[in-house]
């Protein structure tokens, strides 16, 4: 009896063990395998973190006002000239500083803005998707009357009628338009998610709509979620960046890789003073590329999961 009952016990941990060497792997760990599997995203990936090492612990050991405090008697030295490895501007305030800290805002405004359009596009698209009818026809109305208006020159006008305006104030301004391409982004893969078998089971079951749409419907699109994040973030970068090149993102007397790339407007500059703003350009570029290589990867792990499922 003890020799069936130990036979029986090996048989089942070793079916147990089978079942759990078919199960899929978990959508981080297929993230993951996939940056590592690429040498372009796992390079992208450590430069991502290098920079936000630069830019976030960099400028956590300086002080804001010291660094945009104007000193003419400074002003234009090149490159590793007083000390400056950067150079300084026309108010001889040292470029790495700045770089420092105008990173650092134009990062924080760029995540910022993607928070906001992604737990509002997500919420909208969810519940677009879901329901459907008439409730899916209303939203989207509402998404395309949106998406029509001219984003940049509303901003634009906006930035100069808001009084006190500041960081917070861009924020809301980017986000206002940002939610419309998310949500129909989410829309989509809900309208293919609503009708599976997992959704009838748990509308069967009594579940209620809340529930299957936030505990069933939408962890299964995590990894979407994921790369749609990523990618974003890339773009509002390169919202605000934009504002600020035009003197109405940021305000002048906070630092942006914006108006540190501004001063290309001048062909002086370009010609004979390129440390102005040449190392922001490629600050920002080298953020760009990178983000983009790592959501590449990681949009190759989404649809390497959307298979296995």
């Amino acid at each position: 009896m003890a020799e069936k009952k130990e036979t029986a016990t090996k048989k089942a941990n070793k079916k147990d063990a089978k079942q759990k060497a078919t199960l899929p792997p978990s959508g981080l760990k297929v993230a993951v395998r996939e940056i590592l599997r690429s040498k372009s995203a796992c390079t992208a990936l450590i430069i991502i973190i290098l920079i936000l090492l630069f830019t976030f612990g960099g400028s956590l050991f300086l002080n804001r006002a010291q660094v945009t405090e104007m000193n003419i008697a400074d002003a234009y030295y090149g490159w590793g000239e007083a000390g400056h490895l950067l150079g300084t501007d026309d108010g001889g305030r040292d470029i790495m500083k700045l770089l420092m800290m105008g990173g650092r805002n134009s990062i924080m405004i760029g995540i910022s803005v993607t928070l906001i359009t992604e737990i509002v596009g997500l919420i909208v698209g969810l519940v677009s998707g879901y329901y459907g009818g008439a409730i899916d026809s209303v939203i989207m109305r509402i998404v395309d009357f949106v998406q029509i208006l001219p984003q940049m020159p509303i901003i634009i006008v906006l930035t100069t009628v808001v009084r006190n305006y500041n960081a917070a104030t861009l924020v809301f301004l980017i986000a206002l338009f940002g939610w419309t391409a998310t949500s129909r982004y989410y829309r989509s893969f809900i309208l293919s998610q609503r009708e599976r078998d997992y959704v009838l089971a748990s509308k069967t079951s009594g579940s209620s709509n809340l529930q299957i749409m936030f505990r069933e419907v939408l962890p299964n699109i995590t990894s979407m979620i994921i790369i749609d994040v990523v990618l974003t973030i890339a773009g509002n970068i390169g919202i605000e960046t934009s504002l600020s090149y035009l003197g109405y993102g940021l305000p002048t007397t906070t630092p942006s890789l914006g108006t540190l790339i501004g001063f290309a407007d001048d062909p002086v500059n370009v010609i004979n003073r390129p440390w102005l703003w040449l190392p922001a350009t490629i600050l920002l570029l080298v953020i760009s590329l990178s983000i983009n290589y790592v959501g590449r990867a990681l949009q190759r792990a989404g649809d390497a999961r959307q298979r296995e499922n």
